[in-house]
Order: C-alpha cells, then structure tokens, then sequence
C-alpha cells in the first residue's frame, strides 16, 4: 500500500522573519491566506490589489488576525500596464525576497483590459509577465530570491493555441482560463531556464491550489451574470470545493519550503489534482515544451513592452 503524504499545514511553514514578500490579489481567498500566513510566520507582506477599498479592509483584518504583524497595501491592477510599471516604479525598499503571482480572473464574460488584451490573457498572464520583469532587479538584489506563480489544475485540459491566445479567433470564457492558466506555468518554467542560463540564484516554481473556495468564480466581472448563476456557483462551492486555507498550502509551500528546487511544480496529490497534501510534479506538458515556452516569452515581451535584465 502507497504511504500516504504526511499532512502539511500553514502551521509547518518555517520562520520568515527577515523576508519582504509581495502577494498580489491578497485582498481574499488564496491570496489573503497566503499573506496571512507569511506574516503570522514573521515576513513583512505587501498585498498588492486593485481595490483600494477591500484592500485595506484586508490590511486590517490580517493585523487583527495577526497582532504586530507587519503588513501594508500597495495598489496594483494587473489589467492595466500602467498600473504595473507604477507599482514597480514606486517600490522604495532596498530588495524583494518574494513575489507569489497569485491575482486572477477567472471565466468572466469578454472583455478587454486598459491596454486592450483579452481580459484572462491580459490579467492573468500579461499582467504577471510584465509584473515579474519590472520587479526583477528588486528580487536579485535580495540573497535567496523566489517567484511563485498560480496556476491551475485545470491548464492540462487546455488547447495551447498561440495564434489565439488574445481571443483573436474567437472567446470561449473556459478555454481562454485554461489557456491563460497553461501560460501561468509555460511562463515559470521559462523564468527558471533564463535564470539558470544566466547564472542566477532566482527559484521560479509554479503551483495548481486544487479545488478551492474563493471569489474568482464570483468576483468581478462574474457579478453581471446574474442571480442563477450565482446561486450556483456558490451552491457548488459549498459542496464540492475545499475551504481556502487547504488551497493555499500550495503557495505557502512551494514559497516557503527550504531546499526546494528551482522549477518545481507544486500540486495536491490526490486525484486530478483537486485536493491533498502538496507534493511536486514533474510529468507536465508545459514543462518539457521550451519551444513554446520561448514564443510564449517573446510575444509577452512584444505585446507589454517589458524586457527583462
């Protein structure tokens, strides 16, 4: 009989004191518990949201939860490029010892952000492109540098279509998730060849959270659709998917566990992925597809303007 992966919890995180973190999306779900438990563990988090609003409301409650924890809000909106050079533009501390890419959209209906990309190709993975690049020279010049970023179980069921990734043949809410999602993973995979390539310490690790409870699905641009679908929506995550501190050990882990490798790609071990303990993953796809990856990198670095160093 196959052991069963020893329970890992927020609570095994290490020390973090020492550590400045940037979340983005922290202002609920995965996020906030991701920012929560850093700083529960000593790290001093910036969350960075679109709204200021629910942001702060965040920052408070995370000091509430958290006394003496050290925490601020950062305005970023992934949508528009020029938020994203201003918040990179703004950073005053002498060093980023970790990003975790953790803002999304998820399966909203058409829509173009302020630089006119699909909004799930623009958000989720343009936005954390561009993010990374412009926060690059922060995170070498801390001494053990890490980039989480979020993808999703779901981007194995994808039809990677580089000809159609802004919605140039048409838009389908879900294919275009999975696509974004598939980039999310094409992207950190990449991250860690350049840096290998370039003699650097940077980690980049991807992560899938499995079925979780948050308000992606329900948030945002999901609002317009209407009092059924909600109800169901919420319905199902009552039912079926995990409370949102399960989804988050990915995050925690892969940002967090010493000694653990460049390119990993954290997911719950139990089946498709949907929940369990985290463990890595190797046989993806999107892992062993540079070439793809490598056009993916040249298109992003085309359509946002971001080169990096």
């Amino acid at each position: 009989m196959t052991p069963r992966t020893p329970r890992w919890t927020p609570a095994s995180v290490p020390g973090q004191s020492g550590r400045l973190a940037v979340v983005t999306g922290a202002n609920s779900g995965i996020g906030y518990v991701t920012a929560r438990e850093l700083a529960r563990r000593g790290a001093h988090v910036v969350l960075a949201c679109r709204s200021r609003e629910r942001g702060s409301g965040a920052v408070e409650r995370l000091r509430a939860e958290v006394p003496g924890a050290r925490a601020e809000l950062r305005p970023l909106d992934l949508a528009d490029l020029g938020s994203v050079r201003r918040f990179a533009e703004d950073w005053d501390h002498d060093r980023l010892d970790l990003l975790v890419n953790n803002a999304g959209i998820a399966m909203v209906p058409f829509a173009r952000t302020a630089d006119g990309f699909e909004s799930q190709f623009g958000v989720n993975h343009l936005g954390t492109y561009a993010l990374t690049g412009l926060l690059l020279p922060h995170l070498l010049a801390a001494p053990d540098p890490r980039v989480v970023t979020v993808s999703s179980e779901g981007q194995r069921f994808a039809r990677f279509d580089l000809r159609n990734l802004d919605a140039e043949r048409g838009y389908r809410p879900l294919y275009a998730y999975l696509q974004s999602k598939r980039a999310n993973l094409y992207f950190a995979a990449e991250l860690q060849r350049r840096a290998d390539a370039a003699g650097l310490g940077l980690r980049s690790m991807a992560v899938a959270p499995g079925l979780t409870r948050t308000n992606v699905l329900t948030g945002g641009a999901n609002r317009s659709r209407g009092r059924a679908y909600g109800t169901l929506v919420r319905l199902l995550l009552r039912s079926v998917f995990r409370p949102t501190p399960e989804g988050a050990k990915t995050s925690l882990y892969a940002a967090t566990l010493p000694g653990l490798p460049g390119g990993s790609y954290v997911v719950p071990d139990g089946p498709f992925q949907l929940r369990g303990e985290p463990v890595l993953r190797a046989r993806e796809r999107a892992l062993r597809d540079p070439a793809t990856a490598r056009r993916l990198w040249s298109l992003s670095e085309r359509l946002t303007g971001v080169t990096y160093p």
